[in-house]
């Protein structure tokens, strides 16, 4: 057993060498040839320890999401022959898969209507402009798969893997993804937009997309089916229900899936005999507390003093999805690496007691939204945690004058 581990701790360290001679614009050829026997033997497990490696060598995201496709094309061949059980029918990683299948069926399509296009002129482009864009509004469904993957898949599997931070930059990567399909719609939109506006972008968005099934396909997938329990799928795929499926119908309301989901995602309510939580101020029922948090217009979660995901209401219009995986996930996290530094600055200047409050407003999917963070002490003054606030504030941004209480009619 102790050989088997030395085999691989040096066949992980002759990969992760391969890698940063490719990232240094070292003769690869000359790298493979060197590297050919720890190529030849990778695992799944070896690629994403691999990745982990080169993150505690603080390189940054940016450079490894650059070079990681390359890297991975060169490792394909041997990664494609790992042996692995697929997931089981109507299963959450089943359901993931089969999204991926119906995205390549979209893609295929789209590069369909590509090639009758080859050889025209630029007068023609505005008919293709018009032809591409119910396709690529449709695109913007599959985000609900990278959702499922962030809020979902991810917490899990950071709780099983010891190197679990290669995930952080797959999460970079679904960004890439999103801003390259905003990017293609905002020119579709665009009467005075060309081909060369449009034609960059798509090569850049079938190569993100096509290479996120690639990465999924080759190492997540293969990894998670070996770490992760039945019990633990079930309870996944019925959280998944209140993000939706992505091209696909998903399980059938009378379904075993579906039974899981109303034991799961049950209304959180206490039983006969409840405490009473009682203040200064008054005193409600644990029932009643409950209610009033998840009906108050407002996405609430709250980080305990140890930077621990441990409580987040859940109102009917929710505009920042949340999965009960969260619950005990680190909060650095919830977020990718371009912005987790952000998130970190603000946690550490509330524990400095340098600041009590940030506040951030962001405009998405047509709404107004004001997002705030409130330090939490207690009456000693020590740092007890971070309350997140997000609110939409569309509409309130547009009162004038007074509305009245006797104002007010049926």
């Amino acid at each position: 057993m102790s050989e088997f581990i030395s085999n691989r701790e040096k066949r992980v360290a002759n990969l992760l060498a391969f890698s940063l001679g490719i990232m240094n614009g070292e003769n690869g050829k000359q790298l493979m040839d060197k590297y050919h026997s720890a190529i030849a033997h990778i695992t799944p497990h070896d690629m994403l320890e691999m990745e982990d490696q080169q993150m505690k060598q603080n390189i940054p995201p940016a450079k490894i999401k650059k070079y990681i496709d390359k890297v991975i094309n060169v490792f394909y061949k041997y990664l494609d022959q790992y042996p692995w059980e697929k997931p089981a029918k109507n299963t959450f990683l089943y359901y993931l898969m089969q999204e991926n299948e119906a995205l390549i069926n979209k893609l295929t399509a789209i590069k369909k209507i590509l090639k009758q296009f080859q050889g025209r002129t630029e007068s023609d482009f505005d008919q293709l402009r018009q032809v591409f864009t119910q396709p690529f509004q449709e695109l913007l469904e599959f985000d609900s798969h990278y959702l499922k993957k962030e809020n979902i898949l991810f917490p899990v599997l950071e709780k099983k893997w010891k190197n679990h931070r290669p995930l952080q930059v797959m999460w970079s990567l679904h960004d890439d993804i999103r801003q390259t399909l905003k990017d293609i719609n905002t020119v579709l939109a665009n009467p005075a937009s060309v081909w060369a506006d449009l034609n960059q972008l798509l090569g850049r968005y079938f190569f993100l997309a096509m290479g996120m099934i690639q990465k999924e396909n080759l190492v997540v997938f293969p990894i998670a089916i070996e770490t992760v329990t039945a019990e633990e799928w079930a309870t996944m795929l019925a959280h998944s229900y209140e993000f939706g499926f992505a091209f696909i119908s998903g399980p059938n309301p009378g379904s075993v899936a579906a039974a899981t989901r109303s034991h799961v995602m049950k209304d959180e309510t206490v039983s006969s005999g409840t405490p009473t939580f009682n203040t200064s101020t008054g005193s409600l029922t644990l029932d009643q507390l409950v209610l009033m948090l998840n009906k108050l217009p407002l996405d609430i979660t709250y980080v305990d003093a140890d930077d621990r995901v441990t409580y987040f209401s859940n109102p009917a219009d929710r505009f920042f999805p949340r999965s009960p995986a969260i619950i005990g996930r680190a909060v650095q996290n919830c977020h990718p690496p371009e912005s987790v530094h952000i998130v970190e600055k603000i946690i550490n200047s509330f524990k400095k007691g340098i600041r009590d409050d940030a506040r951030f407003w962001i405009q998405m999917r047509g709404k107004f939204v004001l997002i705030q963070y409130f330090a939490l002490r207690d009456k000693t003054g020590i740092y007890q945690g971070v309350l997140e606030v997000s609110q939409d504030i569309t509409d309130i941004r547009k009162l004038e004058g007074e509305q009245r209480l006797l104002d007010w009619t049926e």
